[in-house]
């Protein structure tokens, strides 16, 4: 595995540090007015989600790990365990729901997503940025009601929540931003 200098950290890189592998979340180079430059990193563990904050100054040699990543296909849910095939192999794995977090519900049948990988370990997943859902409850439209900036809440088929325009209404499928979680446009 390549190592790097510590100045050249960028967020997004996965390091080996402490025996654990790291995503760099924050990076700040600092130079003080006594002393070396610095780069302060923030990271968070990719197996457990603890965060640490470390300096590395550039002389510090820090181990860069490459990700591999793999299109997989969801199948069925079993037992809080997501059942996902390998679109290339079509070889099952089973990977937690906790792995996808906050965006689970938007998690549909048959959806790809991309699966990181570390020597066969699933350590992230990444589901795809617009994603269509249906409105099953929200207020009825209202005629003449001004587009500017008012919006009303309405309750998706997978129970999320989200704000949408007055002029959309129940039973309609919309697009939805899953990193933002905010409606997109109409589908």
């Amino acid at each position: 595995m390549p190592k790097i200098n510590g100045n050249e950290i960028r967020p997004g890189n996965v390091l080996e540090h402490n025996e654990g592998l790291w995503a760099a979340v924050k990076v700040d180079h600092v130079k003080p007015g006594k002393g070396g430059a610095f780069a302060q990193v923030e990271m968070r563990n990719l197996r457990n989600g603890s965060k640490l904050n470390e300096r590395f100054r550039s002389a510090d040699k820090v181990e860069r790990v490459r990700l591999e990543q793999k299109d997989q296909q969801f199948l069925y849910e079993s037992d809080g365990m997501l059942v996902f095939m390998d679109t290339e192999t079509y070889e099952q794995i089973e990977l937690p729901a906790e792995l996808l977090g906050e965006r689970r519900p938007f998690l549909q049948d048959g959806m790809t997503i991309v699966v990181e990988f570390h020597d066969e370990e699933a350590l992230h997943a990444t589901i795809p940025q617009k994603v269509t859902c249906k409105i099953v409850e929200t207020e009825p439209v209202v005629k003449g009601q001004t587009a500017a900036n008012s919006f009303k809440p309405a309750i998706l088929e997978n129970g999320v929540k989200v704000m949408v325009p007055p002029f959309v209404g129940q039973d309609e499928s919309i697009v939805v931003d899953t990193v933002s979680m905010e409606y997109s446009e109409r589908a």
